[in-house]
């Protein structure tokens, strides 16, 4: 049974251990654990990166989201009686996002973690006045890829032998993607391609609880993402009286993340998992103050995965996510291939 509750262990870190940005996994045992003796397992006890080996993580992510939304430019006489212009807009947004990240382990409780992905957008934007002289849509498509924002990750388990077992972890993340205060802008003041990263900084220490329960695996964890503001230019219609440029301090905000999930081993080869995650993306700040559109943000989401060890070095990993609030991404299919060097 030890090799089932490995295996399930390792599957369900795997698939739901993720950030936005960025994903986390630790499949990391796959050249041992099809042969771990009890001696092996009561010696190396770790769920992180085993001491000396490397994993080299390669994953490709689908990610899709629609709004449709009305909008009245004008304002209301009466609950039934509008004056202005009703604006009928249906966007469409796909990226694709291709990561390579690599793994190794300082020692059975330290592992170190660097990730650089590649980001592909795509934008439709189909609008229509409602109660304008046409009621032919205008449809326009935006286009952005690039390097994205390049991150580095500690993680230690606190304990070895006894379960439930408690993982820490600090991530980092750059500001290598393209930032969408660097993407030029239109006669209209809308983008002409889009950003691949966030523009910011961030840090992100977070916890996670993994409680054996042969032959399944209970799963929980928590993390902060703390966002470091800075000064941005930002391009404006230029006037007489007002330079096209102006700089101002912008503080993204915060995010608080929570998940749980459950992972099942059917054999030692495959297992499944579901999950739930939760994200609160706090108010951002202009200047040190709430603009007037700032919105505090719930994104929940569901998530199912399948883990299957091709061989003792190679992993197969699919997972998909699907958003249950108006904020989360409608649907996401992430694909990893994680393959362990000793």
């Amino acid at each position: 049974m030890k090799n089932y509750k490995i295996h399930s262990l390792l599957a369900l870190i795997a698939i739901f251990s993720t950030t936005v940005a960025a994903e986390e996994s630790t499949t990391t045992q796959q050249k041992s654990r099809q042969v771990q003796t009890v001696t092996d397992i009561l010696e190396k006890p770790g769920v992180l990166t085993p001491k000396g080996s490397f994993v080299l993580d390669s994953s490709l992510t689908y990610t899709q989201n629609s709004s449709n939304t009305v909008s009245v430019v004008g304002y209301t006489v009466l609950p039934s009686l509008i004056v202005g212009l009703i604006r009928a807009s249906d966007i469409d947004r796909t990226t694709l996002t291709f990561g390579l990240t690599g793994r190794y382990g300082i020692t059975n409780r330290l592992e170190v973690e660097a990730r650089i992905p590649w980001v592909y957008r795509n934008d439709s934007i189909s609008e229509r006045d409602i109660n304008g002289p046409s009621n032919s849509p205008t449809t326009k498509t935006l286009e952005g890829n690039d390097i994205g924002d390049i991150e580095a990750a500690f993680k230690y388990q606190f304990n070895l032998l006894e379960a439930p077992y408690w993982i820490g972890s600090l991530r980092f993340k750059s500001t290598t993607g393209t930032s969408p205060y660097d993407v030029p802008l239109d006669d209209t003041n809308d983008f002409k391609e889009l950003p691949t990263g966030s523009g910011f900084p961030s840090i992100e220490p977070g916890v996670t609880m993994i409680m054996p329960l042969d032959p399944a695996v209970l799963f929980l964890n928590a993390s902060y993402i703390w966002n470091i503001k800075d000064d941005v230019s930002v391009q404006i219609p230029a006037t007489d009286e007002t330079p096209s440029t102006q700089i101002n301090t912008i503080d993204l905000g915060d995010t608080i993340s929570l998940g749980a999930g459950m992972g099942f081993a059917v054999n030692p080869k495959f297992s499944f998992s579901i999950g739930l995650n939760h994200k609160t993306i706090l108010k951002s700040k202009v200047n040190g103050g709430y603009p007037a559109d700032a919105k505090l943000l719930q994104l929940d989401t569901i998530s199912f995965g399948a883990n299957y060890a091709i061989n003792r070095e190679t992993t197969l990993n699919v997972g998909a996510a699907a958003g249950l609030t108006a904020d989360a991404p409608d649907f996401q299919l992430t694909i990893r291939i994680p393959y362990t060097l000793k």
